[in-house]
């Protein structure tokens, strides 16, 4: 197998709101907030229309862009056989993706995040990781890890306890690793691990600017290439309209943006970007063609509703 994603299995619930209802619920634009309390997630819920519901999750989106562009991908992520795990499924399977994960019924349902799109084409998501958050060790097969030419994980799997382990275990089988750092807040509450996963463990990095910024409490971006230089490994860096970097020991090749675009939701863009990079990657493409294959697939997402194409 090309690329296995390694992630927490979402179902993506995708609503129209406007700025009101983020500040009334003490929500940060722009962010993804995690709640922890089943009955206050679904209070959010009540009153609102739901647009779309689609198989979700950060790595899901980029394995899934990566199978339509003709790759053979798999995905582990943990589901409970209820209504939205059989949707989760069915949904990943539809996209010709391998799912390695035997769903059985768990004292959490699956995994839920409210993607609420703002008419500026902002998202803010609020998740409620359910089942998704217990993967352990047990979950991740090392067989299936060893005949994958690279992982893809993500930093929103991260967390000490289980889901470490299920992330140690994966990166001690892997061949090559690629992570994305996610989101700013994961970032910030797991500083000094994902450092020390940066410098040691990953082959490939995948960070927007603000990400990297702060992990390396840099006070411009030129702090930000000269330590990705310093890595000597694969760094790319979104920078919204400034368009894309990737640093590899001392090179570093920019990437612009497309411009003058209809942005309709801007769920997805950095997983649909990995998609089209690691496209690039593992099929020999330049490091410049694969910044421009990951631009050309985040440019089509964020000008429709959704992380899937």
């Amino acid at each position: 197998m090309k690329i296995l994603g390694i992630g927490n299995a979402i179902v993506d619930v995708i609503c129209k709101v406007d700025d009101n209802f983020i500040t009334k619920n003490n929500l940060t634009k722009s962010t993804m907030k995690l709640f922890f309390d089943e009955n206050e997630f679904k209070n959010l819920l009540t009153n609102l229309k739901i647009e779309k519901t689609v198989s979700g999750g950060s790595v899901a989106n980029s394995i899934v862009g990566l199978s339509q562009l003709g790759n053979k991908v798999g995905f582990v992520g943990k589901i409970s056989d209820d209504e939205f795990g059989i949707k989760y499924e069915d949904g990943l399977k539809k996209e010709k993706v391998e799912y390695f994960y035997s769903k059985k019924k768990e004292e959490l349902p699956t995994g839920t995040c409210l993607i609420l799109v703002t008419p500026d084409s902002e998202r803010t998501m609020c998740t409620f990781l359910g089942t998704a958050g217990k993967i352990n060790e047990n979950d991740v097969s090392s067989d299936v890890i060893k005949n994958s030419e690279l992982i893809f994980l993500e930093g929103y799997l991260w967390d000490e306890g289980e889901p470490k382990k299920a992330f140690d275990k994966a990166i001690y089988n892997a061949n090559k690793v690629a992570m994305s750092l996610s989101d700013l807040f994961c970032v910030d509450r797991h500083k000094p691990h994902f450092l020390n996963l940066v410098k040691n463990k990953l082959d490939i990095t995948f960070a927007n600017e603000q990400e990297i910024t702060s992990l390396i409490t840099a006070n411009n971006f030129n702090e930000v290439i000269n330590f990705s230089k310093q890595l000597n490994k694969l760094v790319i860096i979104t920078r919204g309209e400034k368009g894309a970097v990737a640093v590899n020991g001392n090179e570093v090749i920019e990437s612009d943006t497309q411009k003058n675009l209809k942005i309709i939701d801007l769920t997805g863009a950095g997983d649909l970007f990995a998609a089209g990079f690691l496209h690039g990657y593992i099929n020999k493409l330049s490091t410049k063609e694969c910044l421009e294959k990951g631009t050309e697939m985040a440019t089509r997402v964020i000008q429709q509703i959704g992380a899937r194409l």
